[in-house]
């Protein structure tokens, strides 16, 4: 099975229909590291069209223009009447603003994570995308993870979570601490598997290399019983993003890294001499894939069904809270 149709396994049903979908007019704001690879994707998909890219450096936007044949622009206010959605990857300050005057001009959007700087702001996003009828999907990029998509089923009702983000230092991602910057990816795929209150947070972390937090741990606690013992790292000398789920009769590691996950169950029908329950694990390597691609192919189904988004602003919001509150904790 394909990564995007385990996606769609996880959507509402939609009518099908013999009507032609023409594709939807696209563009991207800030043309960073992964704004370049969103104007990629939308040059190559049949379902959308890149009609522009949009990014504060004129000459950055002039040369991702000219390798793939559109349009730059400078300001992102250009782009109303002009495209029918926009993915937004400038740094995180200007999310806010450049979101709310596109979803109120009737753009959709897929804004990067963290989708605000402060919880009001991703409030009123949400609200305005539905006052004016659009989607808003945030761009939690590891939901789409080959690896997490192969398990995801399979984690019910987790009592102990474990999980390790790890990376060299970059100025990329610099201008927020490593709970916002790389935490966050974690924080939202555990508030999602979670079905439960967040009702404590236990926090301790130090700058090493820029004046934010770059190492940082938290511990989350739910009302179910679950604690999550999250770490991330932007200061190590290797690259690793791991978790792990431990459930009754079941454990769970994911390699988000190496695209692999191991499923061990215990099987009480088949004890040892000593009455030891046996343990059966399933390994998986599987295709790397294309996570952005899966993300992009999401938002364009939701637009073209008017479903609600795989990583809806709710989710975003969930996450950035958390995240905050983490943060605010580490102070």
């Amino acid at each position: 099975m394909t990564t995007t149709e385990t996606i769609a396994m996880n959507r509402p049903m939609q009518k099908k229909t013999d009507e032609v979908v023409e594709p939807l007019r696209m563009a991207v704001v800030g043309t960073g590291y992964l704004g370049r690879f969103h104007a990629q994707k939308y040059q190559q998909l049949k379902q959308s069209r890149l009609v522009a890219i949009c990014d504060v450096d004129k000459n950055r936007a002039n040369e991702i223009a000219n390798e793939l044949s559109t349009v730059a622009l400078t300001d992102p206010s250009e782009l109303v009447g002009k495209v029918d959605a926009v993915s937004i990857a400038s740094p995180t300050t200007t999310h806010f603003t450049v979101a709310k005057d596109l979803l109120e001009a009737g753009v959709h959007v897929l804004v990067e994570k963290p989708m605000t700087v402060t919880v009001d702001e991703a409030q009123t996003l949400i609200d305005t995308a539905k006052a004016h009828s659009c989607v808003l999907q945030v761009g939690h990029l590891e939901r789409f993870n080959p690896a997490l998509l192969s398990v995801a089923d399979q984690i019910s009702a987790p009592i102990f979570i474990e999980s390790h983000r790890l990376a060299p230092f970059t100025s990329r991602g610099a201008d927020v601490n490593v709970v916002l910057d790389l935490m966050i990816h974690d924080i939202d795929i555990i508030m999602h598997l979670v079905d439960a209150e967040l009702t404590a947070i236990h926090a301790n972390g130090s700058p090493v290399v820029s004046n934010a937090t770059d190492i940082a741990n938290a511990r989350l606690e739910f009302s179910n019983g679950c604690v999550a013992n999250v770490t991330a790292s932007r200061v190590s000398g290797k690259t690793e993003r791991r978790m792990r789920f431990f459930q009754k009769d079941t454990y769970i590691a994911i390699d988000f890294q190496e695209n692999t996950s191991r499923v061990c169950r215990v099987d009480r029908t088949m004890p040892d001499k000593d009455g030891i329950p046996a343990i059966n694990c399933d390994d998986a390597n599987l295709e790397k894939g294309d996570a952005i691609k899966a993300e992009i192919e999401a938002f364009i189904f939701s637009i073209n069904n008017g479903s609600r988004p795989l990583v809806s602003g709710e989710d975003g919001l969930r996450a950035l809270k958390t995240a905050i509150a983490i943060g605010e904790k580490l102070k």
